[in-house]
């Protein structure tokens, strides 16, 4: 390791195995996570956690730099087994537990992974499909049904083989592969970011008004970059985490208050759903401080002066941590905020050179550290290639920047939908409603929620003499994908707006919207077309 370079910080600050001993050296009985039903466990708890499971993956058969599928909701067992992949070097590769069929397919494919650590009840979804490398899976929380092709191990193998995993054979760095995060197609299929233990600590100047007092509530999935940076972030700063399985307005502020969480995020839908209750008497009766908005909503003042929190946001990826920031309690709300420290940003146009301040173009950037952004896509040298282009990460999203140094986020460049949290690839929605034997034609694409975020819609061309039932093509598609990419609002059309060139202009689809013939399965109206 060049110890001659400032940029360049020591393991110990930032690779996952490093900063766990010594955190559990330095503060052993100090709390680091805590669980929904009571239990938690201190800095020392979760190294032996950490040591036993790595000890079980290297009798597996786990070696430094494998790929390690992990399947399951958010808890104790999936975030000790997270831990136990990186601690013996190894790859984590967390996948939605939401995904089905050909996404996970892809996802399984892509990965080159030879094990899985999957919940128990999902693991009859990989029947049928192509496992690739695939060949051992571990069915943790119950007994599994065997899948042909796949040689399948109890969960209490990860418990069985005492806590002393052998070193790795080669020390970790910073620029070391800590994950594989699957992020949402543009044009294609997910791609698997890979993301070293440098660019997860790379975005803590974004969130330098969290220190070792504050408690982090993570109730946004560990397969989304959201979720699995701010446990590093803590980890890191010697805070603690307080993990409450996903969202929900009804018992929010109940768990804030339970977990004594002092910091969380929440999409812009989940905190206007939050707006959007009855107040109640003791809804500032918590310490909560902090709430990162994404992406701020108009009425985030609003928020602020009801709940009694700071309220922050920033623009942020999973291929780079967060490198437009705001501060506390921004007065634009339209603004994402400006560029934190160490990253150099353009907004650019289709040739890559500067537009004018205040004109839209794409936003791209580069930073100031080696490995502190993405290094590519996993097995996808293409799509690197093109994102990377003349040495800038091009985010693919249209931006503008006032005099002031402030970011405004326009649109999607990417033909991408976000749902509630969720990134949603067009093109997988087209490819799993395309398969329905009745559907000849599709375009995928978003139209506005009440909520301030995406939904998803359709635009369907039947094949000649078909008529589809809303019921049954509904049940179809949710037994293909998961359920946050199934189509709210489905519309038949005779044929979709197309360019000279035949492509589809999603863009006239859009502009129409939710039409008085569109289906909207929230509704759950029963006609047939």
């Amino acid at each position: 390791m060049n110890h001659s370079d400032p940029r360049m910080p020591k393991p110990d600050s930032c690779v996952l195995r490093d900063v766990l001993d010594r955190r559990a050296k330095e503060t052993p009985d100090r709390c680091f996570v805590s669980f929904a039903n009571c239990a938690s466990w201190t800095y020392s708890d979760m190294r032996i956690q950490t040591r036993r499971a790595a000890a079980a993956l290297q009798k597996l058969g786990v070696c430094q730099d494998d790929k390690v599928l992990l399947w399951m909701p958010n808890g104790a067992d999936a975030l000790r087994l997270w831990f136990a992949i990186n601690y013996i070097g190894a790859v984590f590769v967390p996948i939605n537990p939401e995904h089905r069929g050909r996404v996970l397919e892809h996802m399984i494919e892509n990965s080159g992974a030879r094990l899985m650590l999957a919940q128990f009840s999902l693991i009859e979804r990989l029947e049928g499909l192509q496992h690739g490398s695939l060949s051992d899976v571990v069915a943790m929380g119950g007994h599994a049904k065997q899948v042909a092709g796949l040689r399948l191990h109890l969960g209490e193998t990860m418990d069985q083989h005492g806590d002393q995993p052998v070193a790795p054979h080669r020390a970790l760095m910073p620029w070391d592969l800590q994950q594989v995060i699957y992020t949402s197609g543009t044009t294609g299929v997910s791609k698997g970011v890979l993301c070293s233990y440098l660019k997860a600590k790379a975005g803590e100047p974004a969130f330098d008004f969290l220190d070792s007092n504050d408690r982090y509530l993570v109730n946004l999935p560990l397969f989304h970059v959201s979720g699995a940076a701010v446990v590093m972030d803590m980890l890191r700063r010697g805070g603690s985490v307080a993990m409450v399985g996903s969202f929900s307005t009804s018992n929010f502020w109940s768990l804030v208050r339970e977990s004594g969480a002092t910091c969380c995020t929440l999409m812009g839908s989940m905190a206007q759903l939050l707006l959007n209750c009855q107040p109640q008497s003791d809804e500032r009766d918590h310490k909560l401080r902090a709430v990162i908005i994404l992406p701020l909503v108009e009425s985030s003042a609003v928020f602020s002066e009801r709940f009694g929190c700071d309220v922050y946001t920033v623009f942020s990826m999973t291929e780079v941590a967060s490198p437009i920031v705001s501060g506390r309690n921004p007065p634009i709300a339209a603004s994402c905020g400006r560029a934190r420290t160490g990253v150099e940003l353009r907004i650019v146009d289709e040739n890559d050179c500067e537009t004018p301040c205040g004109v839209a173009g794409e936003l791209m950037l580069r930073s100031d550290s080696p490995w502190a952004v993405s290094h590519g896509y996993l097995n996808a040298p293409e799509s690197t290639a093109a994102a990377w282009r003349n040495g800038w990460f091009h985010t693919g999203d249209r931006f503008r920047c006032d005099e002031a140094g402030n970011y405004f986020f326009i649109d999607r460049m990417k033909d991408t939908i976000r749902r509630r949290g969720e990134n949603i690839s067009s093109f997988e929605v087209e490819n799993e409603v395309v398969a329905h034997p009745d559907v000849r034609e599709v375009a995928a694409y978003a139209v506005p929620d009440l909520h301030g975020g995406d939904d998803v819609m359709v635009a369907i061309c039947l094949q000649q003499g078909a008529v589809l039932e809303w019921g049954d093509f509904v049940n179809y598609l949710s037994t293909r994908m998961a359920h946050f990419m199934i189509p709210r609002y489905i519309r038949i059309v005779h044929e979709l707006p197309k360019t000279p060139t035949q492509k589809v202009q999603k863009m006239l689809l859009r502009q129409e919207g939710v039409t008085a013939d569109t289906f909207d399965r929230a509704q759950k109206n029963a006609k047939t077309s």
